[in-house]
């Protein structure tokens, strides 16, 4: 069995895409999750490699070789899972914790490769993918701001309020008026 880690793997949508192109490139998918594939093959030839590297290019993807840049990756796919796709989790949680034991690194390791090599700090990364969220909620119009507040564990509304004005130049009461707040949201690969 082989492990490939690919980049940009942020929803389910991501993971059918990637495990419909890893079978037409013949190879066969055990284990598919954000991030990361387990396929049965042992050894995959560097050719047919590089024919899944370009396809994986095409739809927004990329096979991920180096320790680091896996690593980082790792990091983003935990973030994503825990803000966006996770059913009744407390976003009150202690990040620093929660990833440590995620990737079994000291968490200011993580955050000082982090950093380096994305440019932002871990945590303003988990606060622009929190704003991601409250804009995919205020869309819905389904909760109130105090409501999504208490979600993504923010102390206060007017905290959430401060946060999202500084990211996004709104308030969320502003951004919700405005009925603009789908073209303002980012696919969450790209929130940096």
């Amino acid at each position: 069995m082989t492990t490939l880690y690919i980049k940009n793997m942020v929803c389910n949508r991501c993971i059918m895409a990637v495990k419909q192109e890893l079978e037409r490139q013949g190879l066969h998918p055990e284990r598919v999750s954000l991030g990361e594939v387990n396929v049965s093959e042992d050894n995959i030839p560097e050719e047919q490699l590089q024919h899944l590297d370009s396809a994986l290019i095409n739809l927004g993807f990329e096979r991920i070789d180096d320790r680091k840049a896996r690593l980082i990756e790792s990091i983003k796919n935990k973030i994503i899972q825990v803000i966006h796709h996770a059913d009744k989790v407390d976003l009150k949680v202690n990040w620093s914790t929660l990833l440590s034991d995620e990737v079994h690194y000291e968490y200011n390791y993580l955050s000082n490769l982090f950093s380096s090599v994305e440019g932002i700090t871990l945590e303003q990364y988990i606060i622009r993918q929190k704003i991601e969220k409250v804009k995919e909620l205020l869309f819905y119009d389904e909760l109130s701001l105090s409501e999504i507040a208490n979600k993504l564990g923010y102390s206060s509304v007017a905290h959430l309020s401060a946060q999202f004005k500084k990211i996004t130049g709104f308030t969320p009461s502003e951004m919700k008026k405005s009925r603009d707040i789908d073209h303002n949201r980012k696919p969450l690969d790209s929130v940096s």
